[in-house]
């Protein structure tokens, strides 16, 4: 009775890790066609279509096409975490974490990881006269990025790697805008060009600042 017991459980195990991965393998392709279609018109049969699979399947995962959405938002995040944060957060605090950070998010982006491009800054432009829960889990997602941000400045002032009178919030706002700048230059023109300007541009800016400047690269090769 104990091992047809174990057995049972172990079976079970495996079909909710088997529905997990098919779920998040949906996700994944859900996050792609947000970048090059649209968030909004994202929805269970354009899914269903693109994977190969029956519409029901994916109803199991989500009863509708905002919980779709929502979902899709939130495995955006995760990507963003395992690509961009993870990374970042190997580097030592301060000017060498923030700029390990906007590196690697220059790289997520030259990577095409995502061939519609930048998933929020896609998003963010589609939905901000959009209002709803789509809109608000953007903005949510948004607020915790820029707060990540400020915290990373402030730790580089911390330290005493930038002047304690910085304006926290406008270096934060600088580098994503940076950001954002690569994003949507490297769709239209050279895309080479667009992540070399972004990278030098935060280096520069850093650099100035820095009271060790020797902790950054001199200069992009």
């Amino acid at each position: 009775m104990l091992f047809s017991g174990y057995a049972a459980r172990v079976t079970l195990d495996g079909r909710v890790a088997r529905g997990e991965r098919t779920r998040t393998a949906a996700l994944d392709a859900a996050v792609i066609l947000a970048t090059e279609a649209g968030l909004h018109g994202l929805s269970l049969a354009q899914l269903a279509d693109t994977l190969g699979v029956s519409k029901s399947g994916l109803f199991a995962h989500w009863r509708s096409k905002e919980a779709l959405q929502l979902a899709t938002v939130d495995r955006a995040v995760e990507q963003w975490q395992v690509r961009i944060v993870g990374p970042a957060l190997r580097a030592p605090r301060g000017v060498r974490r923030l700029w390990a950070l906007h590196d690697a998010r220059i790289d997520f982006y030259a990577a095409r990881v995502l061939p519609g491009g930048c998933f929020f800054a896609n998003t963010e432009f589609e939905y901000n006269a959009r209002p709803g829960p789509v809109r608000d889990r953007l903005a949510e997602a948004f607020g915790r990025w820029t707060a990540f941000l400020e915290r990373l400045v402030q730790e580089a002032v911390a330290l005493g790697e930038l002047p304690a009178d910085l304006d926290v919030q406008q270096l934060a706002y600088e580098v994503d805008a940076l950001g954002i700048s690569a994003a949507m230059r490297s769709r239209l023109l050279d895309p080479d060009t667009a992540y070399r300007h972004a990278r030098q541009g935060l280096l520069n800016r850093l650099r100035a600042r820095c009271s060790d400047p020797t902790l950054l690269p001199e200069g992009l090769s």
